[in-house]
């Protein structure tokens, strides 16, 4: 018999619902993940001791594991299974997080309309909607299949029960939060409820060797909704995004036991469903005859997919005594720290202007790679100067005004040259000699594009031309 020790001598302590931090008395807010009315009492129970049992199943050598249970299944959505890392695997939990009307149930819908194509079962549970708001949506988008089976359930057990009628190959629940678990105290969606339901649901999963869907809400900053130890349960965190005002929609991996965990899905939501976008690129360029004041490309690395996007920016006289700084599209701290290195370092005055950057098409740019673009369309906006056509820029702007290296240049350059793009301004240390040392098939620079390094800001800033 192993004996196991009880850790607390049975006084109430209060625990986070979110984090599980413990505390010695109640707070208002969480220490540790700094969320609000979400500590509780709580009384851990005094474990005296755990008798050894029977094992499921043997150990064995890990060369002598099937692999064929952990072999990922196609959902015939490409740029999905580009994120799942290459399809479905059985058994899999599968959460899928996303602002309200974002496009997660036509997403959903559309992956089990191919399933039921392929010859396997699927199984669609709606809390949300009736099953005849469902099928409205299937037959506007074309997913009407009489291997999809529909059902408008709110129980865990009734859910159960369908499984065992309908023994489908793949399950989706729309959504987590709107189930409920008998004999768990708590309402729909709360920590409670949605950890019991959860938990159910993997163990089913892992039992019958069913990949399971599960729809998520998110909080106002974005965020997975629900206790934080929903995202370590499951197998996957995908988080779907978008803007209503665009038709782009990005699917992205935030946790990946099977795969990458920072692969992106492009699709393009309309009015007849969802369709994958295979080359997103051109979403993010503004297509005109010539060069405009104000105007700089780069390429970014969404996960491993490299992706142009264009900066735009407008300077113009302020009346205020406090000039706007306006970002869309853009991290607003860093574009305030590019903004203080263009005045310092490169001479270019914006003390009494106001200064507005945006990125085209919806794109959200976070990553350093962009500063180089960012500082040559404040720049070129304030002197209505113009940055010769056909060019990109890449690299990060440091404090003291030196261009630095950037990860995976020789992708981003490939890409930039796809699209017809012949010069590119890079870091001195990305250069020739490090772009041929670092390509795959020992080559040069990619066919059609030159480089040109530039080791500072004041250096690139001579690119620009009345």
């Amino acid at each position: 018999m192993t004996m196991v020790r009880s850790a607390g001598n049975g006084r109430a302590t209060h625990r986070c619902g979110d984090c599980g931090h413990e505390v010695a008395k109640w707070v208002g807010r969480c220490p540790e993940c700094h969320t609000w009315g979400t500590v509780t009492a709580h009384r851990p129970r005094p474990v005296t001791a755990v008798a050894a049992g029977a094992p499921s199943a043997p150990a064995r050598p890990i060369s002598q594991v099937d692999l064929h249970a952990a072999r990922a299944t196609a959902t015939g959505v490409s740029e999905l299974d580009r994120v799942l890392g290459g399809g479905l695997v059985p058994g899999a939990v599968v959460l899928l997080a996303g602002e309200p009307g974002v496009g997660k149930s036509t997403l959903l819908l559309e992956v089990a309309h191919r399933c039921a194509l392929a010859g396997r079962r699927a199984l669609y549970v709606t809390g949300e909607e009736s099953t005849g708001q469902v099928r409205l949506r299937a037959q506007r988008t074309g997913a009407l299949h009489d291997e999809l089976f529909l059902a408008a359930e709110s129980d865990l057990t009734a859910v159960l029960g369908h499984l065992d009628a309908v023994d489908p190959g793949l399950l989706i629940v729309d959504s987590v939060q709107t189930m409920s678990c008998a004999g768990v105290e708590g309402s729909p969606g709360g920590v409670s409820q949605v950890r019991a339901v959860t938990s159910a649901l993997i163990s089913t999963a892992k039992q019958r060797g069913l990949p399971v869907v599960l729809v998520g809400h998110v909080t106002k900053d974005g965020t997975v909704a629900g206790p934080r130890v929903l995202e370590h349960l499951v197998d996957v965190v995908l988080q779907f995004e978008g803007d209503r005002h665009s038709t782009l929609r990005m699917v992205r991996g935030i946790k990946n036991r099977f795969g990458a965990a920072d692969e992106v899905g492009c699709f393009e939501l309309t009015d007849d469903g969802i369709t994958g976008l295979p080359d997103p690129s051109g979403l993010f360029l503004t297509h005109r005859d010539g060069a405009v004041p104000g105007t700089a490309v780069t390429v970014v690395v969404e996960g491993k997919r490299p992706l142009l996007g264009e900066v735009q920016a407008l300077v113009a006289e302020s009346a205020l005594a406090n000039p706007r700084r306006a970002v869309s599209g853009l991290d607003s701290s860093r574009v305030a720290m590019i903004l203080a290195v263009i005045e310092r370092r490169g001479g270019v005055r914006l003390a009494g202007s106001d200064v507005y950057t945006v990125t085209v098409g919806g794109m959200r740019v976070v990553e350093p790679a962009a500063d180089l673009a960012v500082a040559l369309a404040v720049a070129s906006a304030a002197g209505d100067l113009l940055l010769p056509p056909h060019t990109v820029a890449i690299g990060e702007v440091g404090l003291a005004g030196e261009v630095r290296p950037v990860t995976g240049l020789r992708r981003r350059l490939v890409e930039a040259a796809r699209l017809g793009f012949r010069h590119a301004l890079v870091p001195p240390e990305n250069g020739t000699q490090s772009t041929r040392r670092n390509a795959p098939d020992g080559g040069a620079t990619p066919a059609g594009i030159r480089l040109h390094m530039v080791a500072d800001l004041g250096t690139a800033l001579h690119w620009l031309r009345p």
